[in-house]
């Protein structure tokens, strides 16, 4: 006779129906997230083009002689390092979305189970870190890689 304790896992039974909506909601806001980054793409693009031409604009030769534009120029220059922002968002609103999508799909499959042939949604790579992004401030000259 075996004195090990045999231990169970605690369960809850959820209604099929709150479960659904549950998953449901967090594909959503998934969805959600993918829209916000490609705005911040697009924003960030359009942003750099114009610090770009603004930037070369200072840059002509009759104007670099002017004192009084020096401050506009190092204003555009931190301007510029400040837009690495949307690169840090961006990492993680994927790596928000990957975590909301893998439990939207297990929260499913533990459920609700698979119907015979069909299969169980699988997300590759649900991150395991809590936080992709580390760095909380950016100074010009300061890279922190993650």
């Amino acid at each position: 006779m075996s004195l090990q304790p045999t231990f169970s896992t605690p369960t809850v039974a959820l209604p099929v129906m709150l479960v659904a909506e549950v998953q449901d909601s967090l594909l959503v806001v998934v969805h959600d997230l993918k829209r916000l980054d490609g705005l911040l793409t697009h924003t960030m693009e359009n942003l750099m083009q114009r610090f770009t031409a603004a930037s070369a604009d200072l840059s002509d030769p009759a104007l670099i002689a002017m004192q009084e534009l020096e401050g506009v120029r190092a204003g555009l220059h931190a301007a510029l390092t400040e837009l690495q922002f949307q690169d840090m968002a961006s990492q993680l609103i994927i790596h928000t979305s990957k975590i909301l999508q893998g439990c939207a799909y297990r929260l499913a499959s533990d459920s609700m189970g698979s119907e015979d042939g069909e299969a169980v949604p699988f997300v590759e790579d649900v991150p395991d870190r809590p936080n992709p992004v580390t760095q909380d401030e950016m100074q010009a000259g300061s890279v922190e890689l993650f």
